[in-house]
């Protein structure tokens, strides 16, 4: 006799665990095709089956669903398997209202890891994510977002053809509707996404740009980096340079580094007084530093406006003097050699006395020292000890510390990494500034009865030069090394002198030919310029021009100003700008003919200028094109 295999009821909970795989019953078409009850052979765990004693037929389905409400809450694993043995025992049966409502499960368990993957989709559907942070002015205009990228456990929902238009990372993942992306924050990649719909960068900060960059990197978005980049620009300080500059060196980002390395250039007098900063730069990096702040930009003709009477023999500073008169313009211009005219680039701060001052140029710093200051509550002006810089890489003026003494009609020259203060009205003391500590300090002071004041002053070979003026003609050196003045021959001249200015080696002095006590009939019939050249290293003078007539001059030639360019002497008055170029040719005072002319266009001045115009050198920083800066954006 036959033994037939009772009927089994499966009871939810009973014992915990998850069956293995191959235990699992069979699907119901293979079960409808079974020659037997017998060949269906139960695997499970005993304590799920029961034999019944006799043959009453399986357990309904309201029945099991009673007991499994009677039960406590089952475990996600043992439903699983409650759940597929109902659809096994009733495949035949038709779907109730209840089955319809089921959500639906995975074909089989059997599936590989990654389709698995591709099926997590319809989780997305109760958890979407969050849409991409737009910024003000960008609405999403794509439809519905078809992509969930996951990062960290976070979403963002995003569309497809955005992405893969702007990253090849995407586009060869366009397929996929769950984007698992690794090596990148989530507070990066919602910044991406944003650059990535409107092409602009916001959000980054010196504590998150370098991750926000390697996540362009990784991600291949072209020039992401380079905006997250010029974003975080403005944030940076000394007091995160440095760490800007070690993130990028640590992962290798040249974005992160050239930023740093362009801050720390254009604010290099800050960063040389940081030894936080600066201490821990290397040599070859201070270097670097030092070439892009003198190399960067371009260098342009500037002149600053000293004033209605900042003539070198003008008033004594112990004259009276309001403050509108002693500012005069109080401005700084410069040459535009597209347009061939004169713009006004900044103006002196308040504060800064524009007669009677001294200008010079150091590490692309334009520093403004003493002058006349305001007249007091006594109606008496007094020189000033005030110091003032400009940085044209930011277009904005500071102070340093003030000078030891107060000085008018100073001398002020950049040598060797520091500044000179020498001499002023009736003055014979000279102090050097150090800008690594922002101090002054005395050194040697002129001889006794070397000038009393109208004094010219320039640099050459590493030393200082000072010639007299309308009292004396002596030329005196400076030597840094030896911390002393030494005299030298003068020249045969005896003219007034406009100017002295040195170049390739040699110191070029120009004198106004004509009466010395007249200087508005130099240029008469007989007069003009003539221009004496001192070789610095042989200590000789030699006649270069004579009685040269700058072109366009009027008959009534005024003091100017010289500054040396790319070869040629700048020689600026409110009369006109005349270009001086020295002879490369002959000898200076040679018979073969001179050593040295002027260019036959002048370049013009600054109109509605009083006063005397101090031309220098800096090099301004290149302005891009409004239409770059559209074809970037």
């Amino acid at each position: 006799m036959e033994n037939s295999v009772a009927p089994f009821v499966l009871y939810p909970g009973t014992e915990p665990g998850t069956p293995r795989e191959d235990s699992l019953p069979l699907p119901a078409e293979e079960e409808e095709g079974a020659a037997s009850p017998a060949q269906t052979s139960c695997s499970l765990s005993t304590s799920l089956c029961f034999s019944s004693g006799d043959d009453s037929p399986p357990q309904s389905r309201a029945s099991a669903a009673e007991g499994a409400e009677a039960s406590p809450p089952p475990h996600r694993s043992d439903s699983r398997v409650v759940e597929t043995q109902w659809e096994v025992s009733s495949a035949a049966s038709p779907e109730s209202p209840e089955e319809r409502a089921r959500p639906e499960e995975p074909a089989s368990p059997e599936e590989p890891s990654s389709r698995l993957e591709d099926a997590r989709p319809a989780e997305s559907l109760d958890e979407p994510g969050e849409p991409v942070p737009l910024p003000p002015g960008f609405g999403p205009a794509h439809g519905e977002p078809d992509l969930v990228i996951e990062v960290a456990g976070r979403r963002l929902r995003a569309h497809k053809a955005v992405l893969a238009a702007r990253s090849d990372y995407f586009r060869a993942r366009v397929s996929r509707d769950v984007l698992r992306v690794q090596g990148v924050s989530f507070t990066a990649l919602r910044l991406l996404l944003a650059d990535a719909y409107s092409g602009c960068m916001a959000g980054v900060r010196p504590d998150n740009v370098a991750e926000v960059v390697a996540g362009a990197r990784r991600l291949q978005l072209p020039g992401a980096a380079q905006r997250a980049t010029d974003a975080m620009a403005p944030h940076l300080s000394l007091d995160n340079c440095y760490e800007v500059l070690s993130a990028g060196k640590r992962q290798r980002l040249s974005e992160l580094r050239d930023a740093a390395y362009r801050f720390m250039s254009d604010h290099y007098l800050e960063v040389l007084r940081e030894p936080a900063v600066f201490g821990r730069l290397s040599g070859a990096e201070r270097d670097l530093l030092l070439r892009r702040r003198l190399c960067s930009g371009r260098p342009c003709l500037l002149a600053a406006a000293l004033g209605p009477t900042g003539e070198r023999a003008g008033s004594r500073p112990q004259s009276p003097s309001g403050d509108a008169e002693s500012r005069g313009d109080a401005a700084v211009y410069c040459y535009q050699t597209e347009v061939g005219e004169w713009r006004e680039l900044t103006r002196l701060p308040e504060g800064a006395p524009a007669r009677g001052c001294g200008l010079c140029v150091l590490f692309n710093y334009l520093f403004v020292a003493g002058g006349v200051a305001p007249a007091g509550p006594d109606g008496r002006a007094r020189p000033s000890d005030q110091v003032f810089c400009y940085n044209p890489a930011t277009d904005c003026w500071s102070t340093v510390r003030p000078l030891r003494q107060a000085r008018s009609q100073v001398q002020l020259l950049a040598l060797d990494g520091h500044l000179y203060a020498v001499g002023g009205e009736c003055l014979l003391s000279v102090e050097r500034y150090d800008p690594r500590v922002d101090r002054w300090t005395a050194v040697a002071p002129l001889p006794r009865g070397a000038f009393a004041v109208a004094h010219e002053a320039a640099t050459c070979n590493g030393e200082i030069y000072v010639s007299g003026g309308s009292l004396f003609y002596r030329l005196l050196k400076y030597d840094p090394r030896r911390d002393e003045w030494q005299e030298c021959p003068c020249s045969s001249s005896r003219e007034r002198s406009a100017d002295m200015v040195a170049l390739d080696g040699f110191l070029y002095r120009f004198d106004l030919c004509g009466n010395r006590s007249d200087a508005q009939a130099a240029v008469g019939s007989g007069g003009g310029i003539s221009v004496f050249r001192y070789h610095c290293l042989a200590k000789q003078w030699s006649q270069c021009a004579v009685h040269l007539r700058p072109p366009g001059a009027p008959s009534g030639l005024q003091p100017f100003r010289c500054v040396a360019l790319d070869g040629t002497i700048y020689c600026v008055s409110r009369a006109g700008t005349w270009r001086f170029v020295p002879s490369q040719d002959t000898e200076a005072g040679s018979e073969t003919g001179p050593g040295g002319s002027f260019e036959p266009e002048p370049l013009g001045s600054p109109l509605d200028v009083r006063g005397v115009l101090f031309p220098f050198v800096l090099n301004l920083p290149e302005k891009p094109d409004s239409g770059e800066q559209g074809s970037a954006a």
